[in-house]
């Protein structure tokens, strides 16, 4: 039924990785312009998920990409790539310390999804691009920043129930939205990443939502990433029969 989707996705390399923290905030500053808040999911059948976890003391990351088939939310195929990361932990360069991996990870799936699900900021960072804006650019599909706390910006309060939500405003423009998924938890807070307007990037990320504050997608990239940082450095994939996890 998905054999139609088996094709690779393609990462568009628009700058080096190596650089600096200032020349970092300056393709930053360059990809913002590029960003599109227009709505292009179209027909959601794949959707994936992606995160990463890091071990500070060995330098050592598993980066993870999970595609789930919509709406079933049934595990079709998963990726994992570990490797030792350079880039150090800046507040707003995190994409400079992640992307590589989790791309890398992306590359390594057989189907392309219609939308990815990031553990991470889209618009609702100070220049506009944190990590979900910035993968979605450079694999120039639809994504969604689904973060866990607030970098910039703020909000009115919000309900208590399932659904409610509050827009992120900073410095008169809204960049996003505090979204509670599941009465009496946290919010999460939801953005645009890329080719995608943010009611259709609140109104996904409820839609994936199963009983839990994040949704399933980079709930299962979570997981699937934190599960395996002790097999060393080498880069490696792992694909799972269509299933839950």
């Amino acid at each position: 039924m998905l054999s139609d989707y088996n094709q690779a996705m393609q990462v568009c390399q628009r700058h080096a990785w190596q650089v600096t923290p200032a020349e970092a905030q300056a393709i930053q500053r360059s990809l913002a312009g590029q960003v599109s808040r227009k709505d292009e999911v179209g027909s959601l059948r794949l959707v994936a998920g992606v995160d990463i976890s890091s071990d500070r003391a060995s330098g050592m990351a598993a980066a993870a990409a999970v595609v789930l088939a919509y709406p079933q939310m049934t595990v079709v195929e998963r990726s994992v790539v570990r490797q030792k990361v350079d880039f150090p932990y800046i507040p707003g360069l995190l994409s400079f310390r992640e992307a590589p991996l989790i791309l890398a990870a992306c590359e390594k799936l057989d189907r392309t999804p219609d939308l990815i699900l990031v553990d991470g900021q889209g618009v609702a960072h100070p220049r506009r691009l944190g990590l979900a804006s910035h993968i979605g650019l450079l694999l120039d599909l639809p994504t969604i920043g689904c973060a866990k706390s607030l970098l910039c910006g703020t909000h009115g309060p919000l309900g208590d129930e399932a659904g409610s939500y509050a827009e992120i405003s900073d410095d008169g423009e809204v960049i996003g939205a505090a979204l509670r998924t599941k009465q009496g938890v946290r919010p999460l807070y939801v953005s645009v990443g890329h080719k995608v307007d943010l009611p259709s990037a609140v109104s996904w990320v409820m839609a994936c939502c199963r009983g839990y504050r994040m949704p399933e997608p980079t709930r299962l990239a979570h997981l699937t990433a934190g599960g395996g940082l002790s097999s060393g450095s080498a880069a490696n994939r792992e694909r799972q029969p269509v299933g839950p996890i």
